[in-house]
C-alpha cells in the first residue's frame, strides 16, 4: 500500500485557499511552544489560528504550567500575518491514566502513544466543532518520533465524525523540525528532553 504524502495534501489545500483569497479559521492542537514554532510561522500566512493547548498526558503538573507559559510567550513574540490566539484546555491527567491502563509498559511510539494522539485530537475535534472552526490539526507530526500516518488517519476519522475538516500535514517535512529548533534557539524557548508523559520521562532516565 502506498503511503500518502501528507505535505503534498497540505500544499493542495494552501494552493486552493490562495487562489480563492480565503483565510479560514484553524484550531491547532499544540503539545509545546518549540513544536508549534515552525507550524505557526508557516500556517499563519494562510490561516487565522487558535492554538489549543490540551495535553492531559503532561507530567508533572509544574511541567504543564511551564509549557503553557512558553506557548503564550511565543504567540506574543512571533510575527504572524494573520491573528494567532490561545486557548488553554483543562489539565485532566486522570483521563490520560485511564486511557493508558494496561499499556504502562509499552515502549514509547506504540499503542499507548496512538491512544494518546486520539485523546488529544478528539478533544480538539470537539472544540473545533463547538467553535465553528473550518479546520483542525496538530503540531505533533513535526517530531521525528511521532507517527504522521497514524496522526492523519485519526484526524480523518474524527473529521468524519465531527463534521470539521482535518488539515492533513506532516510538519517534519521540508526541514520543518530543523526550522523548529532554529526558532526555539532564536526565541530562547524552553525545550524539554521528553515527550511529556511520565512513561516517556521514565524511558529518558533509564
Amino acid at each position: 500500500m502506498n503511503q500518502v504524502n501528507y505535505q503534498k495534501e497540505l500544499d493542495k489545500v494552501i494552493q486552493k485557499l490562495t487562489e480563492d483569497g480565503r483565510t479560514p479559521r484553524l484550531l491547532l492542537h499544540s503539545c509545546c511552544a518549540p513544536c508549534s514554532s515552525y507550524v505557526l510561522e508557516y500556517l499563519s500566512e494562510y490561516f487565522s489560528i487558535t492554538v489549543f493547548y490540551y495535553n492531559p498526558n503532561i507530567y508533572p503538573p509544574e511541567e504543564f504550567g511551564k509549557r503553557v507559559e512558553e506557548q503564550e510567550r511565543l504567540i506574543r513574540e512571533l510575527p504572524a500575518k494573520h491573528p494567532v490566539s490561545f486557548l488553554e484546555g483543562p489539565y485532566e491527567p486522570e483521563r490520560f491514566y485511564e486511557m493508558a491502563k494496561g499499556l504502562e509498559q509499552i515502549p514509547e511510539g506504540g499503542e499507548r502513544c496512538f491512544r494518546c494522539y486520539r485523546l488529544r485530537l478528539l478533544e480538539t475535534a470537539q472544540m473545533a466543532r463547538a467553535g465553528g472552526f473550518d479546520y483542525f490539526t496538530t503540531t505533533l507530526s513535526i517530531s521525528p518520533l511521532k507517527n504522521a500516518q497514524k496522526l492523519n488517519e485519526i484526524g480523518a476519522r474524527l473529521a468524519e465524525e465531527y463534521g470539521v475538516s482535518y488539515l492533513f500535514s506532516d510538519f517534519k517535512k521540508r526541514n520543518g523540525y530543523k526550522r523548529s529548533t532554529e526558532l526555539s534557539a532564536e526565541y530562547g524557548l524552553y525545550r524539554q528532553d521528553y515527550c511529556g508523559c511520565v512513561y516517556s520521562l521514565r524511558e529518558r532516565r533509564k
